[in-house]
């Protein structure tokens, strides 16, 4: 049985399922179930698509955003790749059964993957014109002559001409469905994934012009259709795809979390300044990013990486170069540290309702160096800023440029297949049971590593029995095994 799976990087629930002119989105509905699906925390694009894909959550695969600690050094930090993905995706686990899979734009997704078909890379591709983004790599020129240059995303999206961000969102969107639709039809697939990243790119651009109740809307301006025209471009698009595709394949629209409006940005490390957690050798005379800083480690015990939400470090004695928290009190340090991010306030000085995750409480494994915190200030309605030197620690000018809009915990997913055993509207669906339930919906066995469990068998684990003998074949082997001595 086929797989097919359309990736909608940040759909949001309620604008996906919210408007009855997606016609071919609301015919797979009807078709069989949908819901809000859980994201990973964080959630976001890296690693949430990866989480999908192997059904593990960010600790297990070690991977906590986009740039991670490479060691306990102070200014190692590594941007995320394909190859710091080590954890079997589905589609892997598909090529031992002897399946064909192609991959487009799955994140991350440069260098591009050895798959057992065909692999095109994400919008972490440094340049389509002189890189080569694809497996195999001859694919890399022909597809950039089939469209006329191959887009993997938007060059400046964070940027005041809308006007070009939205017409080429649009441009890079048409090219790469063109892409997904000459795969689909030229090569043979057993499993099939794309995920477009132009919503996330609208969403983050466009948010404010749409959102009545975003804090910086203006009514009546020229781009509040932009985000709702792009859902129906979208859902024009899948039914071209929907078109190239029987009765008895496996379809699937999913995102990889959701958004939300951004009211505003809190400055995390200016904010540790302020509570002597963080020591500075001289205050910079302008906004400066943290890694330009001149930090007194010897007197710092908290500091932050920024971004859509915060990932805080200790400065722990024996395992930072210049640690001072002493490992027996880190313990009591963490849950004080934990207790101050829970009670910040916006800039009105009402309570932001943060949120502050201890790793090891989250996730199955924590692998590779973990944040020792991860903080969403006002539950993701306000991000992240890294940098110091803002005569406040609430600021609402992004220090990326302008951003509407941050991601949500909640994304989306329609899921219709031959012999679905749920139809309408479910919850409690994960986006780690995504995996599984394709496996087992494909007729595949689901492989116990992975986290999930299919949505077909809710509140069974698929994992928990992995039995292939009736009853009576299980006695006559176990007396056997006890026989050799294998059992008592």
């Amino acid at each position: 049985m086929k797989i097919l799976i359309v990736g909608l990087d940040c759909a949001a629930p309620e604008l996906l399922f919210g408007d009855e002119k997606l016609v071919n989105f609301r015919r797979l509905m009807e078709l069989g179930c949908y819901g809000r699906l859980e994201s990973v925390i964080p959630p976001i694009t890296v690693p949430a698509w990866m989480c999908m894909a192997t059904s593990q959550d960010p600790g297990s695969l070690g991977v906590y955003g986009f740039r991670n600690r490479a060691d306990y050094s102070y200014k190692n930090l590594s941007i995320v790749n394909s190859k710091s993905i080590v954890e079997p995706a589905i589609w892997d686990h598909l090529a031992r059964e002897g399946k064909r899979s192609v991959v487009i734009g799955v994140p991350p997704g440069y260098p591009p993957r050895k798959v057992n078909g065909i692999f095109v890379g994400c919008f972490l591709t440094p340049d389509t014109a002189t890189s080569i983004f694809t497996h195999p790599p001859e694919l890399s020129q022909e597809i950039n002559a089939l469209v006329g240059g191959y887009q993997t995303d938007v060059k400046g999206f964070r940027t005041d001409d809308k006007a070009r961000l939205r017409d080429e969102i649009f441009e890079m969107s048409r090219k790469q469905f063109e892409v997904v639709r000459h795969y689909m039809k030229t090569t043979e697939w057993d499993f099939f994934q794309f995920v477009d990243i132009g919503l996330d790119r609208v969403h983050h651009g466009f948010w404010k012009y749409h959102d009545p109740k975003h804090i910086h809307h203006e009514p009546g301006n020229p781009y509040q259709n932009v985000i709702r025209d792009y859902y129906r471009r979208l859902d024009d698009e899948l039914a071209t795809v929907l078109e190239l595709v029987d009765d008895e394949t496996v379809v699937l629209v999913v995102s990889d979390h959701g958004a939300k409006a951004l009211d505003g940005g809190f400055c995390v490390n200016e904010w540790l300044v302020q509570n002597g957690l963080l020591v500075l050798k001289e205050y910079p005379q302008k906004i400066t990013p943290f890694a330009n800083l001149n930090v007194d480690w010897s007197r710092t015990r908290v500091w932050s990486e920024g971004g859509y939400y915060a990932r805080v470090f200790f400065n722990v004695k024996g395992r930072e170069p210049e640690g001072v928290v002493e490992p027996a009190e880190y313990e009591t340090f963490r849950d004080e540290i934990k207790a101050l991010f829970e009670a910040t306030v916006d800039d009105k000085g009402i309570k932001l309702g943060t949120l502050v995750f201890k790793p090891e409480e989250i996730y199955r494994n924590v692998r590779n160096v973990a944040p020792d915190l991860i903080v969403h200030f006002g539950d993701l309605s306000w991000r992240s800023i890294g940098g110091v030197g803002y005569p406040s620690v609430h600021t609402f000018e992004n220090d990326t440029g302008p951003d509407d809009c941050n991601h949500a915990q909640f994304g989306a997913f329609i899921l219709a297949a031959p012999g679905l055993k749920l139809s309408g509207e479910i919850e409690g669906a994960r986006l780690i049971d995504v995996a599984p339930t394709l496996m087992d919906l494909g007729g595949y066995d689901i492989p116990p590593t992975m986290l999930g469990t299919s949505l077909q068998g809710r509140g069974v684990s698929q994992n928990a029995d992995s039995s292939v003998y009736s009853c009576d074949e299980e006695k006559e082997v176990r007396d056997r095994l006890s026989g050799l001595g294998y059992i008592s």
